[in-house]
């Protein structure tokens, strides 16, 4: 079923109209929500359009637990005190009190995640429906354009963005000639493939074990024909962007607030594309004539320059900026976020360890992408926070683990223990550094005024 159908022909969703009152606990959200004297709201068009604003929400890869708070503030603005919301990862149920009694509607989402422009957009139009004075048939409308809206940089940018990311990331893992070579090559190669796929054709699906297939098949007969290359390093660069680094991170999150199916849901399906993606991976070196125990051979001599893995981060944040077709004026925000997220993992990585590093990451990406979002008013915390995930690399840490498991049973299992702690690790980083910019924010008010130079500097250069 497509995703935010028009209006015209989207009656599969009516709502059902129900005299019993369930009640409802959602005191709190009356409160929070804007005390605004309410225009005559159709209840149709509401539960409409909160069902639509939740998929795109959960389209954007929110926590269902924020997603059911935002919409319900929503609910409270335009006068319907009464809203309950049960939001999952593939589905949203809402129901709402009117003068005729409660009426309830249900709607299934798309796993797809949106590009980092249309999640802006889709945030600013959450942010305008809080205030109870966004025009619910104006926001639907909004909301459908966002479906069709095409991508800042074209066909081109998201090809060449693509390519970029991986040269980037193969820059931060093991950044030999050759290596950055056979990135930029695979790179163009699954940006092509992607760009296919891009419609939503029946290749949707399987593009990922299609990916994985051909990328292995070319690199291992690369080998073959004495291309010095190491399949361990060049392997995860071209399939970063299918890797479920960070749906495996935000399972984690959603388990630790407690909504066992949300977070189980999450974890079970990024475990199940890191499974598929290995698979592809075996089906491709055995074609061109090799076993699984090859996949994870690496060239461990080779010890790289310290700062080439901080120019491949700045490649990795262009690559990222064309290939998501990332919102106008977040450039600098995303590479200031990244840079960040980089540098603690890298001082945790010296002095503790690499399986804690991620806390350090996320514990500093976190907090700073709220600060700009809410004191710089710059973009969603989840358009500067999600290429952290990526770059963190929880899922080329299982996709390796996984496919160690093809040839070493033991070396796997003992690799998966230590993508747990790792997810574990930028999980909690997210959760602590979260509270932290809440805690400073609410005990330090006036601190925030402090940066108020800083502010009125980048707001300067966002104008210009």
């Amino acid at each position: 079923m497509a995703f935010w159908p028009e209006r015209a022909g989207s009656s599969n969703r009516l709502p059902m109209k129900i005299t019993a009152d369930m009640g409802s606990d959602d005191k709190a959200d009356a409160e929070i929500a804007p005390r605004v004297s309410p225009p005559d709201v159709d209840t149709k068009d509401l539960l409409e359009f909160l069902y639509r604003l939740g998929q795109a929400y959960l389209a954007c890869g929110e926590q269902t637990a924020k997603v059911e708070l935002l919409l319900r503030r929503i609910a409270t603005a335009y006068g319907m005190r009464k809203a309950r919301v049960v939001a999952f990862p593939t589905a949203i149920f809402i129901s709402v009190h009117d003068q005729a009694g409660e009426r309830v509607t249900l709607a299934e989402s798309e796993t797809r995640l949106l590009r980092l422009d249309q999640m802006a957009n889709c945030f600013a139009i959450g942010e305008a429906a809080q205030t109870g004075k966004l025009d619910l048939r104006d926001g639907l409308d909004r909301l459908a354009a966002i479906r069709r809206q095409k991508p800042r940089f074209g066909n081109v940018g998201f090809i060449v963005g693509h390519t970029i990311l991986c040269i980037g990331l193969a820059s931060v893992l093991m950044p030999t000639q050759y290596n950055l070579a056979a990135a930029c090559v695979l790179g163009l190669i699954v940006g092509l493939l992607k760009l296919f796929n891009r419609g939503g054709s029946v290749m949707s699906v399987p593009l990922p074990v299609f990916a994985a297939t051909t990328v292995s098949a070319l690199v291992f007969l690369a080998v073959r024909h004495g291309f010095p290359v190491d399949p361990l390093h060049v392997l995860v660069p071209p399939l970063v962007t299918f890797l479920p680094g960070a749906m495996l991170t935000l399972g984690m999150v959603e388990l630790a607030y407690g909504d066992m199916v949300s977070g189980s849901s999450r974890l079970i399906a990024g475990f199940v594309q890191l499974v598929l993606l290995a698979f592809g991976l075996g089906i491709g070196a055995a074609l061109i004539g090799y076993t699984p125990e090859d996949l994870v051979y690496s060239a461990t001599h080779y010890v790289p320059p310290p700062f080439v893995a901080w120019v491949g981060v700045l490649v990795f944040g262009i690559g990222v900026y064309l290939h998501f077709s990332a919102p106008r004026n977040s450039f600098h925000w995303l590479m200031l976020v990244l840079l960040f997220a980089f540098g603690a993992q890298r001082i945790a990585t010296v002095l503790i360890g690499s399986e804690i590093s991620g806390f350090f990451g996320t514990l500093v990406a976190t907090p700073l992408g709220y600060l700009i979002q809410l004191r710089f008013k710059g973009p969603p915390a989840a358009v500067t926070f999600l290429p952290s995930f990526w770059l963190l690399v929880p899922g080329a840490l299982g996709l390796l683990s996984v496919t160690r498991m093809m040839s070493n049973r033991v070396a796997g299992l003992d690799g998966i223990i230590t993508v747990v702690f790792v997810i574990a690790s930028i999980a909690l980083g997210t959760l602590v550094g979260a509270s932290l910019y809440r805690g400073l924010t609410e005990a330090f008010g006036a601190w925030q005024l402090q940066i108020g130079r800083v502010e009125s500097f980048f707001r300067r250069s966002d104008k210009e």
